[in-house]
């Protein structure tokens, strides 16, 4: 207690030594005179910009307010331009802590002492983050891994600071004018969900591996394998990637990569993640990505660290098809209806000042040369739009679009004329036709297939009790009046798939009656 409770005047001492309070004086439900406080603190020196001063205050409170800016800064939808740009620049310089707590780690989690592990053991390590650092060694058979390790304590440090933020966002929640807009709450729940997820280091071995498979036959993209034998929730050992850091630009020009190749191959990575897979990195900054320039994979891309990742389900998948489809079209009418059918923006919204709105946004895209367009700016002014009618952004939708932005950023700095419209465009195109046209009619019905020999002896049932019903659902609660509507969602796709059928048996009888009459 007295611990937590010192901690706590040290996170207020920093708060008003770089002038947090009068960050937040401007938004205060409470009268003029909360004012008189920056007025009392008089010592203070706050004449840098808000933003610097709340990336500072959070660089010296420790890593976990640091990766807490960090998340803050992905959420543009929450956070005002100059505090998210600022927050961006937040990185995890933080010193490696002792080898002998590593190896204390690995013993604790391997249950064996790394020296009877691995043939060699680099005690010096390579890299170090506020979540864990990274050693190097070698397998006895010869292979050479990476072996990341836990910091020790974390899950109480965690603990202990993001209780603190759970009290301030309470009362934050209770004195900011802006506080439902901003959701507080939310926000902290949302970072505490993740700490603890990146905490659990099998998880981020099983998204590496998820990863690995998707792009198994993949000429763009590598990813390490994992050595599940030697892997646990606070221990992993990983394939040993060899590489050049994709910032390192003059190196990489110098080893003969062509740079807009592998700028286009980076769009095309992203956006195979996300519509092909619905799963995809979601941390990909220039410290997580190498380029190899091996003889057999010259110029592939290197994924590391696999600790964030966004999933889409279909609901997300056909919601950006029906944006994007009405995007590529102009017609801004349509995507207001989609965010209002979706349920994100909300019902009494009207859709021609949604429209117009959407219109504001994205019209200087068609109206401008492609090359010198910003996604990154468009983004923002989206995100503009969606605070001020109110709309829900999803979270894994924030994950999709701080990634395009890494994506844009990542791309451009490899190749400035880089036109991430054009390049994606195709793409989306051939996707949106394989989800809409003929091909993914077909493959659905493929998917579904399994479930016709189960269904169709039920459909005469369901369809007397459909009739029965007259249109009108049934008195029930919300989780039996949900599956009623899968089922019945399922009916409507099995019967067209039943007329289908009926027509093409029809056609077939016809033609070879018609072969059988022929010769007559």
């Amino acid at each position: 207690m007295i611990l937590k409770f010192l901690r706590l005047l040290k996170i207020l001492r920093v708060a008003v030594k770089y002038g947090l309070d009068e960050i937040a004086i401007s938004g205060l439900k409470v009268p003029r005179t909360a004012k008189l406080i920056d007025t009392v603190i008089f010592w203070r020196d706050i004449s840098a910009p808000r933003g610097e001063r709340l990336r500072r205050a959070l660089e010296e409170l420790g890593p976990i307010f640091v990766k807490f800016g960090q998340v803050l800064s992905t959420r543009r939808d929450l956070m005002p331009p100059d505090l998210a740009d600022e927050l961006a620049r937040l990185q995890d310089r933080v010193p490696p802590f002792d080898t002998a707590l590593a190896i204390a780690q690995i013993q604790r989690s391997l249950h064996a002492h790394p020296d009877e592990l691995f043939a060699s053991f680099d005690r010096t390590p390579v890299a170090s983050a506020s979540i864990a650092q990274v050693h190097f060694a070698t397998l006895r058979d010869g292979k050479e891994v990476a072996v990341k390790v836990l910091r020790p304590g974390m899950k109480k440090l965690i603990d202990e600071d993001v209780a603190l933020m759970h009290i301030a966002a309470e009362w934050i929640g209770r004195i900011w004018a802006d506080s439902k807009r901003l959701k507080p709450r939310e926000v902290v729940a949302e970072f505490d969900k993740y700490l603890h997820d990146e905490l659990d280091l099998m998880r981020e071995a099983a998204n590496a591996s998820q990863l690995r498979r998707n792009f198994a036959d993949s000429d763009l993209l590598m990813v390490p394998e994992m050595y599940w034998d030697y892997c646990s929730s606070s221990v992993i050992v990983m394939e040993r990637m060899h590489g050049i850091p994709v910032s390192q630009i003059d190196r990489l020009a110098a080893e003969g990569v062509d740079l807009q190749k592998l700028s286009r191959d980076g769009v095309e990575i992203f956006f195979t993640q996300v519509f092909r897979d619905g799963f995809f990195h979601a941390d990909m900054h220039p410290g997580n990505i190498l380029v190899s320039i091996a003889p057999a994979t010259f110029g592939r891309y290197i994924a590391l660290d696999f600790g964030i990742v966004g999933t889409l389900n279909d609901f997300d998948k056909d919601y950006l098809s029906q944006n994007f489809l009405a995007f590529f079209r102009r017609d801004y009418k349509r995507v207001a209806e989609a965010h209002i059918e979706s349920g994100w923006a909300p019902r009494e919204t009207r859709v021609d000042e949604l429209e117009s709105a959407v219109r504001a946004c994205c019209e200087p895209i068609f109206d401008r040369p492609l090359k010198d367009i910003s996604f990154g700016q468009i983004l923002l002014r989206l995100f503009q739009t969606s605070r001020r009618f109110n709309v829900e952004v999803q979270p894994q939708l924030v994950l999709l679009q701080k990634t395009l932005l890494n994506i844009e950023g990542l791309g451009r700095q490899l190749d400035p004329d880089l036109d991430l419209w054009k390049t994606a465009k195709p793409y989306l195109e051939r996707w949106m036709g394989e989800q809409i046209g003929l091909r993914g009619m077909w493959e659905r019905l493929k998917e579904e297939a399994p479930h016709f020999n189960k269904v169709f002896p039920q459909l005469p049932r369901l369809v007397h009790q459909a009739l029965l019903r007259g249109g009108e659902p049934p008195a029930a609660d919300h989780e039996l009046l949900r599956r009623l509507v899968l089922e019945q969602q399922r009916t409507n796709r099995l019967l067209s798939f039943a007329v289908y059928f009926a027509g093409a048996f029809g056609i077939g009888l016809a033609l070879i009656q018609l072969v059988r009459w022929y010769p007559h």
